[in-house]
């Protein structure tokens, strides 16, 4: 158990080649690891972005899924946490899968897995997107424990839905991690502030590891990767490239966000609303 944790967000720029986004995540880790990480968190879709369909072929159980064998590896080999921000987990069927977020102990276990509950379907500025169209959704919220540390994770568009980190709250995490890939449209105006107040209505980190520029046929990811603590304040924010950022997390920070405004234990009582 540790009170402390450097932890790192890796930005990515994962377009179609999956053998060269799987070296640049590479690389990545073991810089962050070098400089002191214990958990590097990648960002969704990490092997690549394309079409919806695409993401059929690459489809496997978390326990096979050649995206995640040489995360476990580093994992061993580097004495590191690693979250695989999301990769297409086998579906129920055929045409669907799972986009799920897979958080890997220093052994190289899988500690949790977690699939994306709320999938994006949107269409603006001629950018048409459907991700239910081959991704089902998850059912069911997950808190991690790593080395004393409650983790829970998300997914990208589960941002906007504040309901799924309430249940987290509830469920003492201290840590909320939300790879994503953030369109550049929507990401310019409501990345920060929605991850800020995600961190400030839980009082707890927020790990936000993203996808930056062009990431697929007439796809922008707005990038701004960053690490928020439990008073909302912007630890680290990576800059306009690939690359990670990291920051040292301490638990005596969150408890004392939550002993000097114990909002949490202000919430109306069942029923009322």
């Amino acid at each position: 158990m540790t009170d402390s944790l450097i932890a790192a967000v890796v930005q990515m720029s994962s377009a179609g080649d999956v053998e060269k986004n799987l070296a640049a995540a590479a690389a990545d880790i073991r810089a962050a690891a070098h400089a002191g990480a214990r958990l590097v968190t990648l960002p969704e879709n990490l092997g690549f972005q394309a079409g919806e369909r695409d993401k059929l072929k690459w489809a496997k159980p978390v326990e096979q899924h050649p995206f995640l064998a040489p995360l476990r590896e580093l994992a061993r080999e580097l004495d590191v946490a690693i979250l695989a921000g999301s990769v297409p987990e086998q579906g129920p069927d055929a045409e669907h899968v799972y986009n799920t977020s897979v958080l890997i102990g220093r052994r190289g276990e899988t500690v949790a897995s977690y699939r994306k509950i709320h999938l994006f379907d949107v269409e603006f500025e001629g950018l048409v997107i459907r991700e239910s169209a081959h991704v089902t959704p998850g059912d069911a919220p997950v808190v991690a424990e790593l080395d004393g540390w409650r983790i829970g994770l998300t997914v990208c568009y589960d941002l906007r839905f504040p309901e799924l980190y309430r249940r987290l709250a509830r469920e003492g995490v201290d840590i909320i991690t939300i790879p994503a890939a953030f369109t550049l449209h929507t990401g310019k105006d409501h990345w920060e502030p929605l991850i800020r107040a995600r961190a400030i209505e839980n009082q707890c980190y927020v790990l936000a590891p993203g996808q930056w520029g062009k990431c697929g046929p007439g796809r922008l990811s707005w990038g701004k990767s960053m690490i928020v603590d439990a008073w909302g304040t912007v630890l680290a924010c990576a800059p306009e490239r690939t690359g990670f950022v990291l920051a040292t997390l301490d638990k005596a920070a969150v408890s004392r966000v939550r002993g000097e405004l114990p909002a949490l234990t202000h919430r109306t009582r069942p029923g009322v609303l």
